[in-house]
C-alpha cells in the first residue's frame, strides 16, 4: 500500500463504508491488502469481503467493468467470489474523505483454503486445475461483450507509477521498462491471443475446496492484454523463489508446471493462445518489473532480509539485462 494513501484512510471511513452495506462496524476485521484496504465480515452465518479502493487507483467506470466481468464469469459457470449489492441496491458506494475518496465494494468470501509455499511447488494436480481454470476464463473472454470497458495493459497502474516509486539509482530499470514496452507494443494482437484477462492469477488469489474446485478472486488487476500474460504471471510466482544459484530447480519447476498446466488448458478442445510461447519471456519480464515497482512502493527496502536482498540483486540483474526467469533453458 502506498504510505501516503494509507495515511488518508481513516477509521470513520471504514465505518461509513460498512454501514452502506448494512455491516456493523464491530463486525469488520481488517485482513490487509496490497493496493486496497480489505476487511472481512460475517452476516447470517456467511462470510464476506469489504474492499475500499482509493479513487487515485480506479475510476467508477473501471470498477463497474470489473464487477460486470466477474458476474459474467459466474453466470457462465466459473467459480469466482461474486460481488454483492449495498443497502441501496448498487455495486459501488463512495466514501468521501478530506483529500481523497474511496470506492466501497463487497464480495462473497471464497470457500475453501489457500495453498501457499511450499505446498504450491511441485504440485502437478494444482497446475492442471490452474490450466483448466485459465483456459475456461480465456474461452469466455473471447465471447464477452462488456457493458463497461477496462483499461489495457499499458495503462496498468504499476507501469504508470514506476517513475514515482523506483529510486533514482535504479534508472536502468526504467530504461529497461521503456524498451520492453516498445517491444510489447509491436506484438501481434488477434482475437485468439488478446482479450480481457484476470491479470493476477497466483496462489494468493484463489482458494481450493474439498472437491478440489478453485474459486478465483481479486480481479482488481483485470485488463486487456495477451492471454499469455495470465500464464506468465502464474509461472512467475512459482519460479521467482528459486534464486540464480538454483537454476536447475527452477527448470524442473518450469517443466512440471508447463506439462500439467497445458494439459488442463487444452481440455475440451481448447487451444492455447497464438504465439504464447514466444510471448512468455517478454511477459515474465513485465511481471518482474511490476513486482519490483510494487515492492518499492509498499515496503521499506533499506534493510531487507537476506532472501529479499538476494532477490532484489538477481531481479535487477535480469531486468537491466533484458532477461526473464526462463531464458537459460528455453
Amino acid at each position: 500500500m502506498d504510505p501516503q494513501i494509507k495515511k488518508l484512510f481513516k477509521d470513520e471511513m471504514a465505518n461509513e463504508g460498512a454501514a452502506r452495506f448494512r455491516v456493523p462496524p464491530k463486525s469488520l476485521s481488517f485482513i490487509g491488502g496490497f493496493q486496497n484496504f480489505i476487511y472481512s465480515y460475517t452476516r447470517e452465518g456467511s462470510k464476506y469481503i469489504l474492499r475500499f479502493t482509493p479513487s487515485t487507483l480506479r475510476t467508477p467506470e473501471g470498477l463497474e467493468a470489473e464487477l460486470d466481468w466477474i458476474r459474467y464469469l459466474a453466470e457462465n459457470g466459473v467459480s469466482v467470489s461474486e460481488p454483492i449489492l449495498s443497502a441501496q441496491g448498487i455495486g459501488i458506494e463512495c466514501v468521501q474523505g478530506e483529500n481523497i475518496a474511496f470506492y466501497v465494494t463487497s464480495f462473497k468470501h471464497a470457500p475453501g483454503r489457500k495453498i501457499g509455499y511450499p505446498e504450491c511447488l511441485g504440485n502437478p494436480r494444482l497446475y492442471e486445475r490452474c490450466g483448466r481454470l485459465t483456459g475456461r476464463l480465456h474461452e469466455l473472454s473471447k465471447r464477452y461483450k462488456p457493458s463497461f470497458k477496462r483499461h489495457s495493459w499499458e495503462r496498468n497502474g504499476y507501469l504508470l507509477q514506476a517513475r514515482n516509486y523506483i529510486p533514482h539509482e535504479d534508472q536502468p530499470v526504467l530504461y529497461a521498462l521503456d524498451v520492453l514496452k516498445a517491444h510489447l507494443a509491436n506484438l501481434p494482437v488477434t482475437s485468439n491471443n488478446f482479450g480481457l484477462i484476470h491479470g493476477d492469477i497466483n496462489v494468493g488469489n484463489f482458494t481450493i475446496d474439498d472437491a478440489d474446485e478453485i474459486t478465483l478472486f481479486d480481479f482488481d488487476e483485470c485488463q486487456y492484454s495477451w492471454y499469455a500474460e495470465d500464464i506468465a504471471i502464474q509461472l512467475y510466482y512459482l519460479l521467482y523463489v528459486f534464486g540464480e544459484g538454483s537454476k536447475s530447480e527452477r527448470k524442473v519447476q518450469y517443466d512440471l508446471f508447463m506439462e500439467h498446466f497445458v494439459r488442463g488448458y487444452e481440455e475440451d478442445g481448447r487451444r492455447l493462445p497464438d504465439g504464447w510461447k514466444q510471448q512468455l519471456p517478454l511477459l515474465l519480464r513485465l511481471r518482474e518489473i511490476i513486482v519490483y515497482v510494487g515492492m518499492n512502493r509498499s515496503w521499506d527496502l533499506r534493510q531487507p532480509d537476506i532472501w529479499t536482498r538476494d532477490f532484489l540483486r538477481d531481479s535487477r540483474m535480469r531486468m537491466t539485462n533484458g532477461l526473464s526467469l526462463i531464458d537459460d533453458f528455453l
